[in-house]
Parts: structure tokens; sequence; C-alpha cells
């Protein structure tokens, strides 16, 4: 064990979807534990708001992870404006239902591969070279409970899901030599954007129903998970697929 720190101080963290949610949450934990953070996201004027929030440890780029293009330029930037990269954390994502035999399914399906699979592997491989001058290198990619089962109407969000969990294996296998860990994240019921649009009494019926713990999570108990799996002490954590879920997987009924 090289370095048995327990903090991200000083680390330089490439965050996606970090304008809400769990990744400004990411974000704003990291920066508070003294990390440099780039905060990237879809949405620019949502990401320069967390990162005027964050103050001086933090800059925000707009980022859409479907164009590979921005995404080697934009990891450039932010490598060079604070000194590498350390710890990428693979948080956008889009979510919409469709039935399989939906009038749109293929464009959906595309849509939602892109975003929320293809993107992961291209961040990383862009970041790799600045990833292996790091002394602490860490890969965090965020799927779903969606990946380690399924809801009905989601099976385009269940297969980039489930391929986050295989794809950050094979990123464990591939870069375990170099040092570089890679885990994944399969966050439940929170309390998100993406989770807005449910009432509220419809949320509490599910969380009841479903979860040991009875209720929705927050952005912030799965992004403390992450900044646990970035820090320099969790060296020999890699290939792991944590639910961060209340028990929802746990529970038969």
């Amino acid at each position: 064990m090289s370095d048995p720190r327990r903090s991200v101080s000083g680390l330089s963290v490439f965050i996606t979807g970090a304008a809400s949610g769990m990744g400004a949450a990411a974000a704003r934990i990291f920066a508070g534990e003294g990390a440099k953070v780039a905060v990237t996201d879809y949405n620019g004027e949502g990401a320069a708001a967390v990162a005027a929030e964050i103050g001086a440890n933090a800059r925000a780029w707009r980022l859409d992870v479907a164009d590979h293009d921005a995404i080697k330029r934009v990891i450039e930037e932010a490598a060079a404006h604070f000194g590498g990269i350390d710890c990428v954390v693979n948080n956008a994502g889009i979510g919409r239902f469709m039935p399989l035999d939906g009038e749109r399914y293929d464009g959906h399906w595309d849509e939602m591969i892109a975003v929320c699979l293809t993107a992961h592997q291209r961040i990383v491989r862009a970041a790799l070279p600045h990833l292996r001058r790091s002394a602490s290198p860490r890969i965090v990619n965020i799927a779903s409970t969606e990946g380690l089962g399924a809801t009905p109407l989601d099976s385009a969000y269940v297969a980039a899901k489930t391929g986050v969990t295989g794809l950050t294996r094979a990123m464990a296998v591939d870069l375990g030599r170099e040092g570089i860990t890679a885990n994944c994240i399969c966050p439940g019921p929170i309390a998100t954007g993406m989770t807005a649009g449910i009432p509220d009494e419809h949320k509490t019926i599910f969380a009841k129903r479903r979860t040991a713990l009875a209720r929705y999570g927050q952005p912030e108990e799965v992004a403390h998970i992450v900044v646990s799996l970035c820090m320099p002490a969790a060296s020999y954590i890699t290939g792991a697929v944590i639910p961060v879920d209340g028990g929802l997987m746990a529970k038969n009924a």
C-alpha cells in the first residue's frame, strides 16, 4: 500500500453530468475535501453555476458526452488547467421509458447507448495518459440498479447500465497492473432530476414497498461513496459493483 491517506486533497477529479444531482453533489464534496474539480455537463450554465458556488477549486466546461471530439478537447483542457487528472467519474446519463415496439425505438436505443455506455469508455480512454501519470489513479463509473435487474419499458437503459457494470470489470482487469482502479456504483431510487417527475406519494409507496430503508436516497449518499473509492487508501478495491440503493436489491418482497 503506497499511500494510506483517506483524503482526496490535492487530487484532480473529472466529473461528467455535474450540473445537478449526484454529479453536483460529488463535485461539492470533492472540493470541500480539497480536491480540484472539473465540473462538466451538457448543461453548460448549470455546470458554471456549480463551479461558481464551489469557488477556486473548480472550473466548468460544457460537455456533450455523445461528442467524441468534445470529450478529447475538454479532457485535455481540464488536464492542462489542473495539472493532470487523477480521478474520472462517469456520471452523465439520461433516462426515458419506451416499449420494445415503440415507433422511435431504434433512435432511443442509439441515444441511450451513446450517452450511458459508449461515452464512459471514450472518456476513460481520453483520460488514460493522465491517469497513468497519477500516483492514485481512479475510475468510478455510475451505472444503476437497472444494471442488476430490469424495470418494464426500460430495455435500452437496462442494456446500457448492464454494459457499464461489465465495462467496469473489464477496465479493472485491463488496467489493474498499472495500478489504475475501476469501480462501479449502482444507485437505486435517488431524489434527482431524473426522478423529479414522479409524484411524491408514488415515491413513498415504492420506497416503502421495495427498499429495506423505506425511503428514497439523496444524491449526497451516492456521492460520498464515489469520494471514498477515489481515496488513495482505496487502492485494493477494483472491479467492484456496489449498489447504493437502500437495500432494494437485497429485499425480496
